[in-house]
C-alpha cells in the first residue's frame, strides 16, 4: 500500500503560511540514521545523493548540492518521519524558538503564548516545542549576538535558532493556549519575540566579532614545520584537562568548542618553544594544527561531514577560534600601548 500523502496527514504544517514561505528554499532534507558507529542517532541526510543514487550519507553542504525544496522532499520521501530545514534567519526573515523538554512547564506555557507565533509544533522528543516567528525587529541591536547561530537560555530551557538545523515533526499544535497545565507563573517581561530576543541577546558572550574566513586554510593541509611534534605535545598536555560532554548538558557543539579552546591553550607551549628558535606559524597553519589535534580527541559525528566556508566543519571552527584569539590579542596590545 502506498503511503498516504504527507500533505493530507499534516495539513496544518504544509498549509501554514510561514512554512510555505520556507518551502521554496532548497535547504530541506530529512534527519535520519547515518551509521551505528557514530555518536548521534539522527543527522541531516544528503538528499541529493539519496534521491539520485540511493546512497545514505550525511549532508556536507547546506545548499542545493545536498538539499532540495520541501515539495521535492515530500514527493520523493512521502513516508519520512520528519522534514529537516536549515534555517538562515537573515535570508528567511524567520526564527525558530526551540523549547527544550526540560523547560519548566510554567515557562514553556508562557513561551507558547508569545504574540506573533506563526507556527508551533511538538518536537522530536514529544516533550519540547518549536515555534516559528518573524525575525525580531531588534535583531541587529545587540552587537555581541550579531554573529551567533543560536542564542541559548542560561539554564538551557529554550533557545532561539538563527542559523541552524530545525527538524520539523509536523505535529502542529491546534491551540497555543492551555497546551500545558500550570500557567500560574508568568514572565511579564517576555511578551513578544523582541522581548525574548533582547533577554537572550543581552547576555550573549562578547567575542572578537571576526569572521572565520579571516583565517585562510585553502586546499589540503600544507607542509607545516614540526607539525607532528606540535600536535602530539598539544594532545598530551590537554587530554587530562578536557571537560566532559555532560558538563554542557551533552550539547556536543558547545563541548567541542570547549575542547578546541583547551587544545589551543596547550598548543601555545610548543609554538612558543619553536618561536624562540625562529620558527613561526601563520594563522592558517595554526588552524590546521588545532584541527589535527581536535581529530585526535573529538569522536566523529555526522555534523563533521558538513562544509562551512568550503572547509570541514571542525576545521572551520578551529579557524574561527584562531581568528577570535588573534583579534583579541591585537586588541589587548592596542590597549596596552594606549596605557603607556
Amino acid at each position: 500500500m502506498a503511503p498516504t500523502d504527507p500533505r493530507t496527514l499534516f495539513p496544518l504544517f504544509y498549509e501554514n503560511p510561514a512554512i510555505r514561505t520556507l518551502s521554496v528554499a532548497r535547504r530541506w532534507t530529512v534527519s535520519g540514521q547515518i551509521g551505528e558507529d557514530l555518536d548521534e542517532r539522527k543527522a541531516p541526510i544528503d538528499l541529493r545523493e539519496l534521491i539520485d543514487h540511493g546512497r545514505v550519507r550525511g549532508a556536507w553542504n547546506v545548499g542545493p548540492a545536498c538539499l532540495t525544496d520541501l515539495d521535492e522532499l515530500t514527493t520523493a520521501l512521502p513516508a519520512a518521519s520528519n522534514a529537516a530545514f536549515y534555517l538562515q534567519s537573515q535570508t528567511d526573515g524567520l526564527v525558530v524558538i526551540d523549547i527544550e523538554p526540560g523547560c519548566p512547564p510554567e515557562i514553556a506555557n508562557n513561551l507558547l503564548r508569545l504574540r506573533g507565533v506563526l507556527y508551533s509544533e511538538r518536537s522530536m522528543s514529544g516533550a519540547g516545542y518549536h515555534l516559528v516567528t518573524p525575525a525580531p525587529t531588534n535583531l541587529h541591536d545587540f552587537p555581541a549576538a550579531a554573529t551567533k547561530r543560536v542564542l541559548r537560555h542560561e539554564q538551557g530551557w529554550y533557545e532561539i535558532l538563527l542559523d541552524h538545523w530545525v527538524t520539523f515533526t509536523r505535529s502542529a499544535l491546534l491551540d497555543q493556549t492551555g497546551v500545558l497545565v500550570g500557567n500560574s507563573v508568568r514572565l511579564p517581561s517576555v511578551r513578544t519575540v523582541e522581548d525574548l530576543y533582547a533577554e537572550l541577546a543581552a547576555h550573549a558572550r562578547e567575542s572578537a566579532n571576526v569572521s572565520p574566513t579571516a583565517v585562510l586554510t585553502d586546499g589540503a593541509m600544507p607542509d607545516i614545520p614540526q607539525a607532528t611534534t606540535i600536535v602530539e605535545q598539544t594532545v598530551l598536555g590537554a587530554r587530562r584537562r578536557l571537560r566532559k560532554p555532560g558538563d554542557f548538558d551533552n550539547d556536543m557543539s558547545r563541548w567541542e568548542f570547549s575542547v578546541l579552546g583547551t587544545l589551543y591553550h596547550w598548543m601555545q607551549v610548543p609554538l612558543r618553544t619553536l618561536g624562540s628558535l625562529g620558527i613561526q606559524h601563520t594563522p592558517g597553519e595554526r588552524a590546521w594544527l588545532l584541527y589535527r589535534a581536535a581529530l585526535e580527541v573529538i569522536p566523529a559525528r555526522p555534523k563533521h561531514l558538513q562544509l562551512r566556508n568550503q572547509r570541514p566543519y571542525l576545521l572551520d571552527r578551529a579557524a574561527a577560534l584562531v581568528a577570535e584569539r588573534d583579534a583579541a590579542a591585537k586588541s589587548q596590545r592596542r590597549t596596552e600601548r594606549r596605557a603607556r
